[in-house]
């Protein structure tokens, strides 16, 4: 019996020209041996039509697939079988106009983005970096450009001379144009609207109460800087809920996910991706995960152990890479997995899920099961501190915040009743002073808190607060 089938190795009872098309696998992948007379078990069962097979068949791949293979004769006993070795061609090979690839032990054939990409990997290119004729410098991002000279200048990636150069002459010193053409990449990183070049360029942000009921949603658009970061903010001002705690009289902020794991995630995945793909990269944030998903393809001959482990930087976009690293929002040497997981650590939050299936990445951060009991306590505000905090705080009130309470009682009031209370009429010291410093000790409240703006809004005081005031009666 013959060792089993890997992804070097396929076994054929009987020859078909159609298996042709694991010659072409083979081709396209990291070559391989097809062998013929052999069942599905590994036992050889005999070649009737061997001699004839040996003559045929390197005239067949030849004219078929334009490639030369190995054909050999082997025996066992006096069952006779053949073994046609495929080298791994660097050109793309196909059979009958169509492209396959030996994946694992299954044979693929290669449609749409998969086949895009293969294409574009055996002529040397990458995604990003393909010239996009319908692009010019008029569609680039003034604000866009702005932000990144800012970033760029921050992080001295950049020398002032570069950044001083004109938005032309900038883009060519990035690489980001090649002839007549500005590149892919340019769209995403400067276009005010990418998905006029890109179908699904933007990040799609949801809460789930469970894997099918979907509470509501939100989309994040515009060039790669801004969606980092306004992803970035908009999960965590509002997706996800903050434990609240007080070192002295300074409000600490407690998110499940620390933000800099967080924002590392967001990069890798708008950075990383498959752009030929086009749906967008989806965040699920549930009451105990968050979960980020990106098409996303390994460098060949990488598994999830070599993304998880110590390696090179393979940017699946280098053009989109290196303007990122540039402006200093990542590094350069493959590190990003593994700030992840240490910035974790550092937080003592739990570690991080990753998973890959071929075009998909799935990162998850579990929440921390203390964190969800002391949010659960917080009557689902997402604030809680304890009574033993609290009274640390308000031992530290103000002349300023004392009177505040006062004047507030058991009434609820208006900002401009308050200072028409308090004989107040400078409304910044009356913020800086007495309102803004009784809301961060949690002593007063407002009555609309999702909408601190709003013209409804009043005051009144918390358990904390009347608990303070009772002590000073």
């Amino acid at each position: 019996m013959l060792k089993e089938e890997s992804q070097h190795t396929e076994w054929k009872e009987t020859w078909r020209d159609d298996y042709l098309r694991w010659v072409c696998g083979f081709a396209n992948a990291q070559g391989g041996r097809l062998l013929l007379g052999v069942n599905d078990k590994g036992q050889v069962v005999g070649l009737p039509d061997a001699a004839k097979l040996l003559e045929d068949l390197p005239n067949k791949v030849r004219d078929l697939l334009g490639i030369v293979v190995d054909v050999n004769l082997h025996t066992e006993g006096e069952l006779h079988y053949i073994e046609v070795v495929v080298q791994a061609y660097p050109n793309p090979i196909s059979y009958r106009g169509h492209y396959y690839m030996r994946s694992g032990s299954t044979l693929q054939e290669l449609k749409g983005a998969a086949l895009d990409r293969f294409l574009l990997g055996r002529h040397g290119r990458t995604w990003d970096g393909v010239p996009l004729p319908q692009f010019g410098l008029a569609d680039v991002s003034a604000p866009a450009m702005v932000r990144f000279r800012q970033l760029a200048q921050r992080s001295g990636r950049l020398d002032a001379e570069t950044l001083a150069e004109s938005d032309a002459n900038l883009l060519d010193k990035l690489r980001l144009k090649e002839g007549a053409y500005y590149q892919r990449a340019t769209a995403l990183l400067f276009a005010a609207d990418p998905q006029r070049f890109v179908t699904g360029a933007f990040v799609k942000v949801g809460y789930f109460e469970s894997e099918t009921e979907l509470l509501y949603h939100d989309e994040v658009e515009g060039d790669l800087f801004h969606q980092v970061k306004n992803t970035l903010d908009l999960l965590l001002t509002k997706y996800l809920k903050a434990v609240i705690s007080y070192d002295g009289i300074v409000r600490v902020e407690t998110f499940p996910v620390p933000r800099a794991a967080l924002r590392e995630a967001l990069l890798n995945a708008l950075v990383h991706r498959d752009y030929a793909v086009t749906a967008p990269v989806q965040i699920r944030v549930y009451e105990n995960r968050l979960r980020i998903w990106n098409p996303a393809v390994l460098p060949e001959g990488w598994t999830l152990d070599t993304l998880l482990g110590a390696h090179s930087s393979s940017p699946y976009n280098p053009a989109i890479a290196n303007a990122f690293f540039r402006a200093g929002e990542i590094e350069a040497w493959g590190r990003g997995v593994e700030r992840i997981f240490a910035a974790c650590a550092a937080a003592g939050t739990p570690k991080p899920l990753l998973r890959y299936q071929p075009f998909d990445m799935w990162m998850e951060f579990p929440f921390d099961p203390a964190y969800l009991k002391v949010l659960r306590a917080g009557q689902g505000q997402g604030e809680q501190v304890t009574p033993e905090v609290t009274e640390q705080v308000t031992e530290q009130v103000t002349e300023q915040v004392t009177r505040l309470l006062v004047a507030l009682g058991d009434q609820t009031l208006s900002l401009q009743e308050l200072m028409q209370t308090l004989g107040l009429s400078h409304r910044p010291n009356f913020l800086a002073l007495h309102l803004r410093p009784a809301l961060v000790a949690q002593l007063i409240q407002m009555t609309v808190p999702d909408k601190p703006q709003s013209r409804l809004q009043k005051y009144r005081l918390t358990p904390a607060g009347r608990r303070w005031l009772a002590r000073q009666a």
